[in-house]
């Protein structure tokens, strides 16, 4: 077996054909993520979940280890230079005007139905992609028209989407598409990196017996998903906590209603995954980190590059020239004019004379 950078904690990832997966049970120090992920393994409706962080932090280690646990146990990996056809599928156009019948070639989001739909680098995809992404996994339905025919298939499944901050953002219309959000980090617990390469260590000696030993937590997981599928339709939101919902949102300053619809849905995933038989103000607590931290950061974001485009006249009295970067209001000998690089001439200094 081959080896790639990733792995439970950010370390080391499997990358041979037939992989072993690593247990999702044994995974370290991503407690918000895995809650992240079950959120949206019980309700795929919640729109997928963004992950962002820098490399080796167990991005698609996690993927994996999720998609074992779910139905059909299948992960779908969307390349970066996927074309649309490839995503959404195909219609043969000549069999449909000649026969009066569809022929649909399936897609990716066809192959991921009842999986999961895993995009590293989801912030490098063309536009058009996230788009179809988002609304597939939004609705479970992906529809597919050309010249006007059109095919629908089931396409219910977990959406994964990985990013790393330093290669580019997304823009903010699409990341707000995505229902939640987790922010990944560099560890710098010793005893906790300790933790991940031990497992990590003992997972490439032996995977079967690492994998033996988190057995029977593995099979209550998916146990719990199951059943928390099944309890969702029985749980529902009373005025108290729609009132709390609308209050979080509002204070977070969030654009639209999305946020205030999937801080619900995830509130009611997590009480159901945990056997609750009501939804109460604590799963919205303990799920409203990761909803609105998109939406906040966005706003926030603007607001800073809003203030930063007019930079206080005080700041600007009493910098020199000679402390201004080449580059930042134009390389030497080009700066503006200043008022505030006379403020502290008190005579009058003569010109040089010009030399002939």
């Amino acid at each position: 077996m081959n080896a790639s950078t990733d792995s439970p904690g950010g370390g080391v990832a499997l990358s041979s054909t037939a992989r072993t997966i690593f247990p999702f049970a044994a995974l370290i120090g991503q407690a918000p993520l895995q809650q992240a992920l079950l959120l949206a393994a019980i309700d795929p409706g919640l729109g997928g979940v963004l992950v962002s962080g820098p490399r080796g932090t167990a991005k698609s280690t996690t993927a994996r280890a999720l998609a074992e646990l779910l139905p059909e146990g299948q992960l779908v990996t969307l390349p970066l230079g996927a074309s649309e056809e490839r995503l959404i599928g195909t219609l043969d156009i000549e069999t449909a005007l000649r026969d009066g019948s569809v022929k649909f070639s399936p897609g990716l989001l066809a192959r991921a139905h009842r999986g999961v739909l895993y995009v590293d680098e989801v912030n490098l995809l063309p536009d058009a992609l996230v788009d179809a992404l988002l609304d597939a996994a939004a609705s479970g339905v992906n529809t597919v028209e050309r010249d006007g025919v059109s095919h629908s298939h089931a396409a219910s499944f977990v959406l994964i989407g990985t990013m790393n901050p330093q290669e580019g953002e997304l823009r903010p219309q699409l990341i707000d598409r995505f229902g939640l959000m987790v922010e990944l980090e560099n560890c710098f617990d010793p005893e906790v990196r300790q933790a991940i390469v031990k497992a990590r260590l003992a997972f490439d000696a032996d995977p079967e017996m690492f994998r033996a030993r988190y057995a029977a937590q593995q099979a209550a997981y998916v146990r719990r998903i199951r059943a928390a599928r099944e309890r969702l339709s029985q749980l529902a939101f009373d005025d108290a906590i729609h009132a709390y919902v609308s209050r979080k949102c509002i204070d977070a300053a969030v654009d639209g209603m999305r946020a205030d619809i999937v801080m619900l849905r995830a509130a009611r995933a997590l009480a159901a995954l945990e056997a609750d038989t009501a939804i109460t103000v604590e799963h919205v607590d303990r799920v409203a980190e990761a909803v609105l931290r998109h939406r906040r950061l966005n706003r926030d974001t603007d607001t800073h590059a809003t203030q930063s485009s007019s930079p206080p006249a005080q700041h600007e009295t009493h910098e020199s020239p000679t402390e201004r970067k080449p580059g930042s209001e134009g390389d030497w000998g080009q700066l503006p004019p200043e008022a505030a690089g006379t403020t502290r001439v008190k005579g009058v200094i003569p010109l040089p004379a010009k030399k002939r």
